[in-house]
């Protein structure tokens, strides 16, 4: 199995390995690479043949417009889960008027990087990041940090809603969904980089899924919402869950920009 966008990878571990923006790199495209430079692409291109992510070589990652740090702590955020930021801010609008404040729950913020785009684009909101993980938690505050988003953004460890000090109106969660007997076939770069507490769902990938929407009932607020991320065949199951626990809510799966499933929303 190669490694897809080979060449776009690769100018990226060369910019870095030079300390050059776009901008600057394409300025001096002309020009002979130092020594220094090419021991140090090298370097960086050995990791990545090695089949590192990209992102963690560089520890960085842009999502929804922000530029997030990221390390092994905490998976590589993915440009599909944009659409749940996307689905957050539209129930956001749709709460306006009863809810003008709303407080937002990202449950396994990883990064950050969720709660972070909702924060930076939502200024009433009050955002509550919640991660298993103190190391993810410690990425993400480092994140919020850089972004001035610390005293907007409480961050707590615990698992699921629990550490919930108040209900929620709107909830968020990208938690692990990748079904355990397909963990061996995923690529490399996941499979042997990314923390797999945080991706593998167990037998049927809906283990936390399922354990979240028997919670949420007594930790959302009506009129409130929820929005989840799934795999692409997870539709129809996620949807059946989320009627048993919301009766009588409107309930819709989303798909993602290939038009695959992609979340599951449902409005309270």
């Amino acid at each position: 199995m190669g490694v897809e966008e080979a060449a776009l990878e690769a100018e990226v571990l060369l910019r870095h390995a030079l300390g050059l923006e776009r901008a600057q790199f394409y300025a001096r495209l002309s020009e002979e690479i130092s020594p220094d430079g090419r021991t140090a692409f090298e370097a960086l291109l050995a990791r990545r043949l090695r089949r590192e992510p990209a992102a963690y070589i560089i520890g960085r990652r842009e999502f929804y417009g922000l530029e997030l740090e990221v390390t092994s702590a905490a998976p590589i955020p993915r440009p599909e889960t944009e659409l749940l930021v996307e689905e957050a801010l539209a129930q956001a609008r749709r709460l306006q008027s009863t809810c003008p404040e709303p407080h937002i729950v990202d449950v396994g913020t990883g990064c950050g990087a969720i709660a972070l785009a909702l924060a930076m684009r939502l200024p009433a909101a009050r955002v509550t990041a919640i991660d298993t993980s103190q190391a993810a938690l410690d990425l993400a505050r480092r994140n919020a940090a850089r972004l001035g988003l610390s005293e907007r953004v409480r961050f707590a460890l615990g698992d699921l809603l629990s550490p919930l000090e108040e209900a929620a109106d709107i909830v968020v969660a990208n938690l692990p969904y990748v079904p355990s007997g397909e963990w061996e076939r995923l690529p490399p770069e996941i499979r042997c980089h990314e923390p797999r507490a945080a991706l593998d769902g167990g037998p049927d990938g809906l283990r936390l899924i399922a354990r979240l929407l028997d919670e949420a009932p007594a930790h959302v607020r009506s009129p409130g919402a929820l929005v989840l991320e799934i795999g692409y065949d997870q539709g129809a199951a996620v949807a059946a869950l989320a009627h048993k626990a919301f009766p009588g809510s409107a309930i819709a799966v989303k798909q993602d920009l290939a038009s695959l499933d992609r979340a599951v929303l449902i409005e309270t």
